[in-house]
């Protein structure tokens, strides 16, 4: 976004500027989108000094590599100027003829078509959710698995959640090779802003008042239910399990599947280490290294697969460990996506 860098033609705004909005804009400043959106309007409850305080300091991914700076009612990134609105009423919100072709709507506010509709009302031309939403949405799409179902005429969609983007290509291309039967997963997730510090009164589920900080805390998965919008023929084969952690960001899924097929660990590792430089390139990666969490910050991929720890029990029980983070990995897929919709719909960047 430098003024030596042509107008890119798909114009763009974000709804809810919390972690996953924030990544959107810095991806568009510092990944392979870069050039092809333009942020033209944000709707974020915080005032500008905070959001631009936000923007410019980051303690997951670093400082923000452009200049930051604000006025009375937008944000300078670089050589853009971005429009900013504070309204939670969607019905009070004008894009104000900003012409924007996409919104991400990324508040995790709503789920539901009627609320939807009202941001579409008022300037936008398609929304994409950062979220799961209800069955009366368009489409729910995890790019590089069903984005075939994608139409040019739909006009809301969901790009699912991080752990469907790392979970579903993995049971995709595996039922394709050996077939699944069913499977248990746990997803080992960082800590998020619905937890407290320490302690606090702040949420009706139980767990949710403990610190973040200092204890393994068992949450609420609606996974298995993500599992089977995306990959119908795998209705009623999964349970899923999910634990935060005490950490601030990237991810991993324990992830254990019976298979109609009998394989090996090598056969398996051999497969998704070609998927990774074949048809998967981009959204898969692959690692035979010795390497933790943190290694994976920043990784723009839906699901990195640890080959170090792929085991088998027999010849068809077999258990896998998937990193991914959760606010980069996630935030590089919404815009592959929106792209896609874009370009479908006979815009060209």
């Amino acid at each position: 976004m430098d003024e030596n860098t042509a107008q890119p033609a798909w114009r763009v705004a974000i709804n809810g500027y919390g972690r996953i909005g924030q990544c959107l804009l810095r991806a568009l400043v510092t990944g392979r989108h870069a050039g092809h959106f333009r942020v033209v309007a944000i709707n974020e409850l915080a005032d500008l000094e905070t959001i631009s305080y936000l923007t410019r300091f980051d303690t997951t991914h670093g400082r923000f590599p452009l200049p930051i700076s604000h006025g009375d009612d937008h944000l300078v990134v670089g050589q853009e100027t971005i429009r900013v609105w504070h309204e939670a009423d969607p019905a009070r919100l004008s894009w104000d003829g900003r012409g924007i072709d996409l919104l991400f709507e990324c508040s995790g506010s709503f789920s539901d078509r009627a609320t939807a509709e009202t941001y579409l009302k008022n300037g936008a031309s398609r929304l994409l959710l950062s979220h799961p939403a209800g069955p009366d949405i368009d489409a729910t799409i995890v790019f590089g698995v069903n984005n075939h179902l994608l139409r040019p005429q739909h006009r809301i969609v969901s790009a699912a959640s991080c752990t469907t983007n790392c979970l579903t290509p993995i049971l995709h291309i595996l039922d394709r090779k050996f077939g699944v039967e069913r499977g248990l997963v746990t997803t080992i997730h960082s800590a998020m802003n619905d937890q407290p510090v320490i302690d606090s009164y702040h949420n009706t589920n139980l767990r949710l008042t403990r610190s973040a900080l200092h204890s393994i805390i068992p949450v609420d998965t609606g996974l298995a239910k993500g599992i089977e919008r995306i990959l119908p023929e795998m209705r009623d084969r999964f349970q899923c399990l999910h634990l935060r952690v005490p950490t601030i960001n990237v991810s991993a899924m324990d992830v254990s599947v019976n298979l109609r097929q009998p394989t090996t660990v090598m056969m398996v590792n051999k497969l998704f280490r070609e998927a990774a430089t074949g048809a998967f390139a981009g959204l898969l990666a692959y690692t035979e290294e010795p390497q933790a969490s943190v290694d994976f910050n920043t990784d723009p991929h839906s699901v990195i697969v640890d080959a170090t720890q792929t085991r088998m029990v027999g010849e068809k029980m077999l258990k896998m460990l998937l990193w991914f983070d959760n606010e980069w990995g996630f935030a590089n897929r919404m815009l592959d996506l929106g792209r896609l919709w874009l370009g479908l719909a006979g815009k060209s960047a």
